[in-house]
């Protein structure tokens, strides 16, 4: 017979990292990538563009646009955060990193809400290992504590979310403020009143977001996990009179949200029937899988291990909480055009749901866990030390051809400050493996460890040892270069058919006074989309423009822009 709670812990496996260590990793993996770099193609810089015109007064803050286009995504708290910063930002500070301060934050909010919410669903009582005959199993806040380690070096370890939460995009709002709400629906029976505070943040700011929908159900089913579960599990909490007030403080936060977004015309979120298609499966599939890795086995193995409780009467709050919020981000994934930042959002519970397959894993899958995180980001770290020696020596002649053919016209120089970084980040690794295998081998996220410290090492690698080159490769920068070259003296600029990124870099980077296209020209130069073979615009009168040269993004040939000049 399988028992009900198949958690079996002893007290000197509930070791937690410490509060320095857990400190610094997370500020390694969280700064690298927001700073030395322009903003990236293309919602990266079409959400600087948006913030920009905001900050001059160019646009109205209850409608963002750029160049009078309103923003594709429905969202505001997003725009006016980064709005906020480039307006009090000194002017030291570049203004498309000021921009991404608040990101920062909200980065480290997401974080911070899946430790907490880990943490606090570890506290419940159907969530507690199983109690030893002679004593020593773990004491409750010891096991909380190191489910919360293991629950945000799972969220860390996810491949997905390292360049998607370093972008000024909504999404990064989103998942922040999901994370804030998983948070608060976790610690309500322990935290009465900064859950209720938290419940209605995380839904109002869901809502100025752009995901009043997300926020509707993630509330509903608050409520619902809230108000059903067993007396057991919250008796020694709250008294019953707190779970009504708080109950009706959640009602009171729904209404909030969705009134928001009802006032300020935010219910827009375009939803999208999947595809009946293999292929549009299949598609998804690998999304998924490469995207949540390795936080969706871990969950799938949390689900069958804790199967027992999931089919029970009463509610396990550890394990509803996050299923219903995974359940949800997936559905929100699955009927929306931008997969891949819908899924981000599926990352804090996920994570929380994998933490609680860590008391559960044998010594042989652990290890398994081990040798192939190893193998994987040590092959990936010598990788990226290959191509960056060859990149400025030209040896190993392979990857320096590569580079070459790739980004051509990229030219490559050493930097003392990243070269520094990156070899104390890959000393680092070398230390975590002869600790990991050396020492603590009883702590519940011993398993995390090595997948979690690899995903940092590698994304700060990439944003120190390889940021000029992906820089070059993802900013637009080189192609507002070229197309400013052809334009003597460049100053207003019409735009036919241009995505947000392109009209946002063109406006920031090569200062040029961008206009939306109409049938009367109003500049002497105009910047179009090219048709296929570079062919121009089947709308653009011929007799009214001179095509001068189309501009090829070097590495991304779907990125390129024609420049015309008015006869």
């Amino acid at each position: 017979m399988i028992p009900t709670n198949p958690a079996i812990v002893a007290q000197a496996a509930a070791r937690r990292l410490p509060r320095v260590a857990l400190l610094l990793f997370c500020l390694a993996y969280l700064l690298p990538g927001f700073i030395g770099r322009d903003a990236w193609k293309s919602a990266d810089a079409s959400g600087l563009g948006f913030m920009t015109e905001l900050a001059q007064g160019t646009a109205q803050w209850l409608h963002p646009s750029l160049i009078g286009m309103p923003a594709e995504n429905p969202s505001l708290l997003p725009y006016w955060l980064g709005a906020w910063a480039l307006q009090w930002a000194p002017a030291w500070i570049a203004p498309d990193f000021a921009a991404r301060i608040p990101f920062v934050v909200l980065l480290a909010l997401c974080m911070a809400g899946t430790w907490f919410g880990t943490y606090y669903l570890a506290r419940s009582p159907k969530a507690q290992p199983v109690a030893f005959a002679f004593g020593g199993e773990a004491s409750p806040k010891d096991y909380a504590r190191a489910m919360a380690d293991g629950g945000l070096l799972a969220l860390i370890a996810c491949l997905g979310l390292a360049q998607l939460s370093h972008e000024t995009t909504p999404a990064v709002a989103q998942t922040a403020f999901t994370a804030m709400v998983f948070y608060a629906v976790s610690a309500m029976p322990y935290r009465p009143l900064l859950g209720a505070l938290g419940f209605s943040l995380g839904l109002a700011g869901l809502s100025l977001s752009g995901a009043p929908v997300m926020a509707l159900l993630y509330g509903l089913g608050g409520l619902c996990i809230h108000w059903f579960d067993s007396h057991t599990e919250v008796q020694n909490a709250r008294t019953a009179r707190n779970k009504g007030l708080t109950s009706y403080a959640i009602v009171f936060a729904i209404f909030v949200a969705a009134t928001l977004a009802y006032l300020l015309d935010l219910w827009r979120w375009k939803v999208e029937f999947p595809q009946a298609t293999y292929k549009h499966w299949r598609g998804f599939a690998e999304l998924l899988l490469w995207f949540t890795w390795p936080a969706w086995p871990l969950a799938l193995w949390t689900v069958w291990r804790w199967r027992k409780q999931i089919l029970s009467r009463h509610i396990s709050r550890h394990l509803a909480v996050p299923l219903w919020f995974v359940g949800v981000t997936l559905l929100g994934t699955v009927t929306s055009n931008a997969s891949d930042r819908a899924l981000m959002l599926t990352l804090p519970p996920l994570a929380a749901l994998a933490a609680f397959a860590l008391p559960t894993l044998k010594r042989q899958v652990a290890s398994l866990i081990d040798w192939f995180t190893l193998l994987f980001f040590t092959t990936c770290a010598i990788s990226v030390w290959v191509v960056w020696i060859a990149m400025l020596s030209g040896y190993p002649s392979q990857p320096a051809a590569n580079v070459a053919r790739l980004a051509p016209g990229f030219e490559a120089h050493f930097s003392f400050v990243a070269f520094g970084v990156a070899m104390a980040a890959t000393l680092v690794w070398g230390w975590l493996v002869k600790w990991r295998v050396g020492r603590h081998r009883t702590a519940i996220w011993k398993s995390l460890v090595l997948p979690a410290g690899g995903a940092a090492l590698c994304w700060l690698l990439l944003m120190t040892l390889w940021m000029p080159l992906l820089n070059y490769a993802q900013s637009y920068n080189a192609m507002v270069e070229r197309a400013i070259e052809k334009m003597t003296p460049p100053g207003c600029v019409e735009a036919m058919g241009l995505s947000e990124g392109k009209i946002a870099a063109l406006q920031f980077y090569g200062k040029l006074e961008m206009r939306y296209a109409l049938d009367k020209p109003r500049c002497p130069w105009l910047i179009a989309e090219p048709g296929d073979n570079f062919s121009a615009p089947q709308a653009l009168d011929e007799k009214q423009w001179i095509l001068l040269s189309p501009i090829r993004h070097p590495t991304d040939g779907n990125e390129s822009v024609l420049v015309f000049r008015r006869r």
